[in-house]
């Protein structure tokens, strides 16, 4: 049951690395970003060939939200385009696939929380970008699932963890935004979650959601991280309509996670549970 991993570099396939290592996992291949360019039909053929996956998880996205504004074409080359070859490979090479997408497919203005079924309608042309490629995804591949997840981070690559902990180190005050509203994802818990997923033999494929239980805001998640990293810092809440971004974001984009908890038997830790074992071990590696 060989599981090869796409964007392996990048944040996720960093976690999935750690996990499957944790988990003595071996049959797993993350490739390098040339090896594995999801751009490029071609290598991936030749890479799919070599190794004769079983199972395909694709992390690699282009994730620059307000860079993809000016950005539109290359983004959508990435998540739409990239997914639909993907997908592709896999379909020729009876691969299961797992891509990974976005609460940003919401247009995220009722506050409730989210299914699987609710109609979509992201507000930026990352997450326009992001559901045009759960769309080639599913066309394409009906083996496949796709998760949506949502506020990433981990001990590995840029995050708004880790910049809030660098920014509390060197300034004094800070102003995060108070009125959009989520749920942080630690990626490492995603990445278990993933591997449940694969192990469990399930063929209940379609679209589910995974973050971290509990809803807060970007400012209170600061908050939080401040408190747990034990940073003095005079914290300021700040309104979206004072903070203005090229990209609109959800101001509110909480998902149900029912399904994937009922379908794969998961238990999902809670945000700040999470948040306190990531800050933890960045402390570890920082001393």
């Amino acid at each position: 049951m060989k599981i090869l991993v796409l964007g392996a570099s990048g944040q996720l396939g960093s976690c999935l690395k750690k996990v499957a290592t944790e988990r003595n996992i071996t049959d797993i291949s993350f490739p390098s970003e040339e090896a594995g360019n999801i751009l490029n039909p071609h290598l991936l053929g030749i890479l799919f060939t070599e190794e004769k996956p079983s199972f395909v998880i694709n992390c690699a996205a282009y994730t620059a939200v307000d860079k993809a504004e000016d950005e539109q074409d290359i983004c959508r080359r990435v998540n739409r385009d990239g997914a639909a070859f993907i997908a592709e490979a896999c379909a020729k090479h009876s691969a299961i696939l797992i891509h990974i997408s976005t609460d940003f497919v919401f247009k995220g203005n009722v506050p409730r929380l989210l299914t699987e079924l609710d109609p979509t309608d992201p507000e930026n042309i990352y997450g326009l970008t992001k559901l045009e490629g759960e769309v080639a995804v599913a066309n394409i591949l009906p083996q496949h699932f796709i998760i949506r997840t949502s506020w990433l981070y981990s001990e590995y690559g840029n995050n708004f963890v880790k910049t809030m902990l660098r920014l509390g180190r060197e300034r004094e005050q800070l102003g995060v935004i108070v009125d959009q509203v989520g749920s942080p994802t630690y990626a490492i818990d995603l990445a278990g979650a993933i591997l449940d997923i694969i192990e469990s033999g399930s063929n209940a494929y379609g679209i589910y959601h995974y973050s971290n239980e509990g809803v807060t805001s970007w400012y209170d998640f600061a908050k939080a991280v401040f408190d747990i990293s034990v940073t003095q810092i005079k914290l300021n809440p700040v309104k979206t309509s004072e903070y203005v971004t090229k990209a609109v974001r959800p101001a509110y984009s909480v998902m149900d996670k029912s399904k994937i908890k009922a379908t794969f038997n998961i238990a999902i830790p809670y945000w700040r549970d999470s948040l306190k074992i990531c800050i933890d071990r960045l402390s570890v590696v920082a001393e």
